[in-house]
């Protein structure tokens, strides 16, 4: 009892940074999008943008741990642009117009209705959903992946565990007791047999490059991984230019050729 309160302290003051107004939308930036809307296991209302496109397979795609949805609208719009394929970014619960508090299991059951309500979309081939994720949203990804296969897993700046960040973090306090089965997507890559691409900048000073090169090595084939010179963690898909493009434009094009 005593660690399940002091992990929901954490959480709450160290974990999750989501905010509520959603100042950018697709349509901003010229991108035609559903406002869509489904509901948890749990009974949580979430919130996310559907956006058509061009070719047969649907991004599932989990954000990170700051913002909300509209502060990726200006990404989604060139993931639109340069790829093409269908898109659904939701909030996980706390984050923009997605009700309740956020939790790590929340998040998980988050990440199952947003699969569901691609399912239960007659324009979406529920064989042909990739997995999308980046930073903390990687771990969430990595949850379902090990219980829903997709077609694809890619994850952009991931996190092995949260005890291998907080050992990172915070060297001289003894964490591992809190924080050993967090988040933990180094004790479920195993299980995953999805082709996988990895994309981590060299320079990330939130979520050092070992992290993405740990996940990489406990991985089973095929896999993929990606490193960016001179690329932090908020900017791969900015810095990491033709690069960053480029690796998720081929790994896409394998997965497509791949479901034919």
């Amino acid at each position: 009892m005593l660690t399940r309160l002091l992990w929901s302290l954490v959480e709450r003051r160290f974990v999750f940074f989501p905010t509520q107004e959603v100042e950018c939308t697709p349509d901003q930036l010229g991108i035609a999008y559903e406002d869509v809307y489904f509901d948890t296991s749990d009974g949580v209302r979430l919130n996310g943008w559907f956006v058509h496109g061009r070719t047969g397979l649907t991004w599932l795609c989990f954000h990170g741990n700051g913002g909300n949805i509209g502060h990726r609208a200006a990404e989604i719009a060139l993931l639109h642009h340069n790829l093409g394929m269908n898109l659904l970014i939701f909030d996980y619960r706390g984050y923009g117009r997605s009700l309740s508090t956020p939790s790590e299991q929340g998040t998980y059951l988050d990440a199952r209705a947003a699969l569901n309500y691609l399912r239960s979309r007659p324009d979406v081939d529920g064989k042909r959903i990739v997995y999308f994720a980046h930073s903390l949203g990687t771990a969430v990804a990595v949850e379902l992946a090990a219980a829903e296969a997709p077609l694809g897993l890619i994850l952009v700046s991931p996190i092995a565990s949260v005890q291998s960040m907080a050992r990172i973090a915070f060297p001289s306090l003894p964490t591992g007791w809190l924080t050993r089965d967090k988040y933990n997507s180094l004790a479920r890559i195993g299980s995953i047999e999805a082709p996988l691409l990895i994309v981590h900048g060299e320079q990330d000073a939130l979520v050092p490059v070992s992290q993405g090169e740990e996940l990489f090595r406990a991985a089973n084939e095929p896999k993929l991984l990606q490193l960016l010179a001179k690329t932090g963690h908020n900017d791969v898909w900015e810095t990491g230019g033709e690069t960053y493009w480029g690796a998720l434009e081929s790994f896409t094009a394998e997965l497509e050729s791949g479901a034919e």
